[in-house]
């Protein structure tokens, strides 16, 4: 922080007095700069798609202008993402010139900017980003070389996400008034939209804290998701731009799923945190069948493939799933033999605990306002605030553990080992209320079934 220093002087100067500068004047050219970009992008945006907009609408782009500033001030390494999103997806939009056939010949859109070649290559970079991390984890002389890699491909998927949902957005209007719509409505909109959002908030955390090593841990949640998003295409072509039923036209949508999913995506950072901990605090112990946290996830990880064809819709690419068990035997093995070094590049414990405390803290505000934003909208919808569906229950139960995991950590001084459990048990009922409810029970939320 810019500081100002004044030294009194004469006979009575016997103290130093510090000022620390305002805000704004702590602002650089590149900031002012920056919020002139914001401003022009939203008054183009505005005079060429007002037609298109509801009030509603014209309203939250009014709003998300001074947001957008403030984040790309408050952590400036969005301003650069903000900026290669903006540029690729208006050359998307440039390339379609209003024309989606074009998607399948124009060299750009085919094999990069279409929405799902950009989809498409945000999940092989997360991938690669993974095995990145997990590389810097075990090697010996280049773990900071191989780390550094896995962060940046780990932002490149995050701009490709971005542009992938940018110009899914316009493809939509393209296709039909009726038929655009902001992609936060199904499964296949929303795991991308969990995947870019969970690896944002894990490299905002990543340079807090200077330290790379909890990416292998975290991009772990990401690639499983990716996984699944990838497996859904197979089996659902889900990628497929589909008009949204009644119940989800509404503007309510635009504010109430992003809030949530910006809660489910820190709750997923938190709890592989605290697998870390949990990892670092066991290196020690000998006695392999006593590694509890490691045969857990193997226990997970086994359950998923069951549980999908218990239900009916794993059928479809079985060598998938056999795939994805090979995979998952080779992660819980690599973990439980290599532990002792991945305890050794893990930061304290400190920052583990801090890290899980505030990415817990950020989502219980999120998910808070999604929850109060969900009622509004089913009193919008349905004619009342609460209906005590299936889904409605299950974020219910989300927000009460959370509820009482901050009240005990800000009242009784929760830490350790015991907050580490109740987040990574938190992972498990926040996953169901996300899928688990899809599968296996059915209510008013029955948008997205598998």
């Amino acid at each position: 922080m810019n500081t100002t220093t004044l030294a009194p002087t004469g006979a009575n100067a016997t103290a130093t007095v510090t000022l620390n500068e305002g805000f704004m004047a702590r602002r650089t050219w590149g900031d002012w700069l920056f919020a002139l970009l914001v401003v022009a992008g939203a008054l183009f945006a505005f005079q060429k798609y007002s037609a298109a907009m509801d009030g509603y609408e014209k309203a939250i782009l009014a709003f998300t202008v001074p947001v957008v500033i403030w984040l790309g001030w408050f952590w400036r390494p969005l301003r650069h993402l903000m900026l290669v999103v903006a540029t690729l997806s208006l050359l998307a939009i440039v390339s379609y010139d209003g024309d989606l056939r074009r998607g399948d010949t124009a060299f750009w859109l085919k094999y990069f900017l279409s929405s799902q070649s950009a989809i498409l290559w945000m999940s092989m970079l997360f991938f690669m980003s993974t095995v990145f991390y997990w590389m810097g984890m075990f090697a010996k002389g280049q773990a900071t070389a191989f780390e550094g890699l896995g962060s940046r491909l780990a932002w490149v998927a995050v701009a490709l996400a971005l542009v992938g949902t940018m110009v899914r957005w316009y493809e939509g209007h393209q296709m039909g008034p009726d038929i655009g719509h902001i992609p936060v409505s199904n499964l296949y909109e929303v795991f991308v939209l969990f995947c870019w959002l969970t690896a944002l908030f894990y490299l905002y955390y990543e340079e807090r804290y200077q330290t790379r090593a909890l990416g292998a841990f975290v991009m772990l949640v990401v690639s499983a998701a990716v996984g699944f998003l990838l497996w859904y295409t197979l089996v659902r072509e889900a990628h497929q731009i589909q008009p949204l039923v009644p119940a989800l036209k509404s503007w309510w949508m635009k504010l109430h799923v992003p809030a949530n999913f910006i809660g489910y995506g820190t709750f997923a950072l938190a709890a592989m945190v605290a697998f870390a901990y949990l990892i670092k605090q066991q290196a020690d112990e000998v006695r392999w069948y006593k590694l509890t946290p490691i045969w857990l996830l193997g226990i997970a990880l086994c359950f998923v493939p069951i549980a999908f064809r218990q239900r009916g819709v794993g059928e479809a690419g079985g060598s998938y799933w056999l795939g994805y068990a090979i995979i998952a035997t080779l992660i819980v093995g690599g973990i439980l033999l290599g532990r002792k070094r991945i305890a050794e590049r893990l930061p304290s414990f400190e920052v583990l605990d801090d890290v899980m405390y505030k990415s817990i803290a950020v989502g219980f505000a999120f998910f808070t306002i999604a929850t109060v934003l969900g009622a509004l909208w089913a009193a919008d919808a349905w004619g009342g605030y609460w209906s005590w569906d299936p889904k409605e229950t299950w974020a219910l139960i989300v927000w009460l553990n959370y509820a009482a995991w901050l009240h005990m950590r800000l009242m009784k001084g929760l830490r350790g080992t015991v907050a580490s459990w109740w987040a990574l048990a938190g992972l498990a009922v926040t996953t169901f209320a996300f899928i688990g409810v899809n599968m296996f029970l059915s209510g008013l939320h029955s948008y997205g079934e598998l």
